[in-house]
């Protein structure tokens, strides 16, 4: 697979589990309150009284918008006020809800552009527990997980000794069912290595130790190593690789959440890697040409007002695994695509296809297969039906959305360097 590298040994903890012996426990967040994908095609009602009030508001919230492309800031902020006192994030309404969250970050948006500054501090507990419930509540990141792990699984066929790269660890949520898999093959399991990227060591160290106990009570041998930095400053000498291993990387887009990461560095990170897969799962936000501020409101306000629609349509307004997605997970996203844009930063660098910028690369796109459409499809059929999700295979990609609009597309990729 890959030529020999030095040892770096940057913040590394590594677990050895080729004894079987010993037992641990990790979450294994198997599929659970699931939906079938039926794309609603139906002439819209008329407008109802509630249909009117969102109308309202999102005209309202679109004044705005236009008066901050113009640097009407007085304008924008004194409309903020009226628009903060009659939105809520609480309300039965989808609309309302998106309109109270946009109307928070364009007041940020505003204030960074008196102040000057922006980027707010990551609680990192809080955001991984906002993708344990996004987990639980809706198909999206489980789509992310098993298409990327089919991927995985498929090229890492016949391998003895295999390296798996996580750009993001997070909690790890999705590899105990990649490692159920491979400790159940036929030619018997392989050495799995797994090098996890975060900020935060504490988190990787307890995310090692959970796929550590997991592994052992599989009877695979795995070692985990952490990198506490985020991947956009890591280059390729701080991970430990070994002669002789196939090398994966998984890269779940999280660039929307994260204001300060130096993603557009990734890429060369993967050119040096030339791994025999990576796994890619971006949000298909449209952002617009580089600098327009309301370019990029319009894609995101349609994208996000789909996702809170998409939990709306089987969730009560009170739940609250719903709004600590929408609070803890979404809201950070509008605020990044929205406020991000101070002075001295368009946010724009950070909002772009990275299929694109792998093509650029030399990387060759690996058509996800069909087993790949079969676990999407699987996920799907294990959701309540609401008629809602969309599941498209097209262009070698996999894209899922809710009703006519894609939200979230995985695809696999490999280095014509890699062997």
């Amino acid at each position: 697979m890959r030529r020999s590298t030095p040892h770096h040994h940057h913040e590394e903890y590594s677990v050895d589990n080729t004894n079987n012996n010993s037992s641990g426990s990790t979450s294994d967040n198997s599929p659970s309150d699931v939906v079938s994908d039926a794309p609603a095609h139906q002439a819209p009602p008329p407008l109802n009284q509630n249909d009117e009030r969102s109308l309202g508001l999102i005209t309202q919230l679109f004044e705005i918008a236009v008066a901050i492309s113009v640097e009407n800031l007085e304008e924008a902020h004194e409309m903020l006020l009226d628009l903060s006192h009659v939105a809520s994030p609480y309300a039965p309404s989808c609309a309302e809800r998106v309109v109270a969250y946009f109307a928070r970050a364009m007041s940020s948006r505003v204030m960074n552009s008196w102040l000057g500054t922006c980027a707010p501090l990551t609680n990192h507990r809080a955001l991984h527990a906002a993708f344990q419930a996004f987990n639980n509540v809706s198909p999206f990141i489980k789509f992310a997980h098993f298409t990327s792990n089919q991927a995985i699984l498929e090229a890492f066929q016949r391998r003895s000794h295999v390296h798996i790269i996580d750009l993001d660890v997070m909690q790890g949520l999705q590899w105990p069912a990649l490692f159920h898999i491979l400790a159940t093959r036929a030619e018997g399991p392989p050495q799995v290595r797994m090098t996890g990227m975060g900020s935060s060591m504490d988190l990787l160290v307890e995310t090692g130790r959970q796929l550590s106990s997991f592994a052992r009570r599989l009877g695979l041998p795995f070692e985990f190593h952490p990198i506490a930095r985020k991947f956009g400053d890591v280059d390729a000498s701080m991970v430990p690789l070994r002669r002789g291993e196939t090398l994966a990387v998984h890269w779940m887009q999280h660039s929307l959440y994260d204001a300060v990461g130096t993603d557009w560095k990734a890429v060369r990170l993967l050119e040096e890697l030339a791994p025999r897969v990576v796994t890619l799962v971006e949000q298909d936000v449209a952002h617009g040409p580089a600098g327009s501020f309301l370019d990029r409101f319009v894609g995101s306000l349609h994208y996000y007002s789909t996702l809170f629609d998409s939990l709306g349509a089987f969730l009560a307004p009170d739940d609250p695994g719903r709004h600590k997605v929408e609070h803890d997970l979404f809201f950070r996203e509008i605020n990044n695509v929205v406020a991000i844009g101070g002075p001295g930063r368009s946010g724009e660098e950070k909002f772009k296809h990275w299929r694109r910028e792998l093509a650029r690369s030399s990387f060759l796109q690996v058509p996800m297969s069909g087993n790949s459409m079969a676990q999407a499809q699987l996920i799907l059929n294990m959701f309540p039906s609401v008629h809602g999700y969309s599941l498209v295979q097209g262009d070698g990609t996999l894209r899922l959305g809710w009703k006519d609009t894609g939200l979230f597309t995985a695809s696999a990729w490999t280095s014509p360097a890699s062997s």
